[in-house]
């Protein structure tokens, strides 16, 4: 079985050859031990409540408990920006007028943010190609929405998720060549890993004191504002579909838009519900196309999340012995329960 859970000590050596998958452009999920090992640590000491507010955060990983490979990782930070500052700009709009001349134009401006301080952030999301089939990614996605739900008190109010912009065919941001290579001189992986990294002293240090224009950057800039990478599309449509929405901030360096919402008002906290576990046998043969459903343990140090196929009857979730023993639920324990909308043929 497929199942998503909190990530423990010794998943560092499957972390690292995870990691290793990865190639290019994903700066938090890098094979570096000390980093992942550190990352790990981190992740553990905030589900213990040692971690300080600034550093709190959940790492997640995805594993086949079959044969016990890790397949994927994603996380949550608990809140961003109360040490190192979470910019973004802000699109807000400009209008001049002349009366006397009789001419009104409206224009776009990007402003430097502080507005997303203190969200939590949906982040480090990667899926071993190995895995990308039907569903997968999906669960690891929503799993930490189930997560959210279960442990609300744990977070803050609202939550954001930074979208990678736009790439042309070269593999080249056209609105970091418009707009950042100008000012901080450097190679955008250079200025994306720097920021991810927590080193970000120098973009307070660099980055432009005025707002910019948009309307003056060259066109292939000014499409990029907002706009989400192909590779990213479908991330995008998850996400809204669980209820986050482009609130007109982008990403600094790429102008990606960046997607926010109440944690209220996530699909997964509004219709997730908890019910008693029941374990029976598995039907001889249960119905490949039948209803299913997201299922969660409600433990903090070992939260588990899989996909289960059924609903909630009776006032009970059943679950077989081999579930059961993946999600790591007994018998009468409360289970977090999000039936999947079936898709329509």
């Amino acid at each position: 079985m497929i199942v998503v859970r909190v990530v423990q000590r010794g998943d560092v050596d499957a972390l690292m050859r995870l990691a290793q998958e990865t190639g290019p452009g994903l700066t938090t999920f890098k094979p570096d031990r000390d980093a992942l090992a550190a990352r790990v640590e981190r992740a553990r000491r905030t589900m213990e409540d040692k971690a300080e507010p600034h550093e709190a955060g959940y790492f997640f990983v995805m594993e086949d408990t079959d044969t016990g490979d890790v397949a994927g990782v994603c996380g949550i930070e608990t809140a961003v920006g109360l040490q190192q500052p979470f910019y973004n700009y802000r699109v807000s709009t400009v209008v001049h007028a002349s009366q006397d001349l009789g001419i009104w134009t409206r224009m776009s401006a990007l402003n430097i943010s502080h507005d997303l301080t203190g969200y939590a952030e949906v982040c480090s999301l990667f899926l071993s190609p190995r895995y990308r089939t039907s569903g997968v990614g999906g669960l690891l996605s929503r799993s930490r929405f189930m997560f959210l739900a279960q442990f609300r008190e744990r977070f803050p109010q609202r939550l954001c998720a930074e979208l990678r912009g736009h790439f042309d065919a070269e593999g080249t941001s056209p609105f970091w060549r418009a707009v950042g290579s100008h000012f901080y001189q450097i190679d955008f992986n250079a200025a994306d890993y720097l920021s991810s990294h927590g080193r970000k002293a120098f973009l307070a240090e660099l980055m432009p004191r005025y707002p910019v224009y948009v309307e003056l950057l060259p066109e292939e800039a000014q499409q990029c504002v907002g706009l989400t990478h192909s590779d990213t599309i479908p991330a995008r449509r998850m996400l809204e579909a669980e209820g986050l929405r482009y609130e007109n901030h982008v990403d600094i360096f790429d102008a990606g838009p960046v997607l926010e919402c109440h944690i209220a008002d996530l699909r997964t906290v509004r219709e997730s519900v908890l019910v008693p576990a029941e374990i029976a046998d598995a039907p001889a043969h249960a119905p490949q196309d039948g209803p299913k459903s997201m299922v969660s343990n409600t433990s903090l140090g070992d939260f588990r999340v899989g996909v289960v196929a059924g609903v909630p009857q009776e006032g009970v979730f059943r679950l077989s012995a081999t579930e059961a023993a993946a999600l790591d639920v007994k018998a009468g324990d409360l289970v977090r329960v999000l039936p999947q909308k079936h898709k329509q043929g």
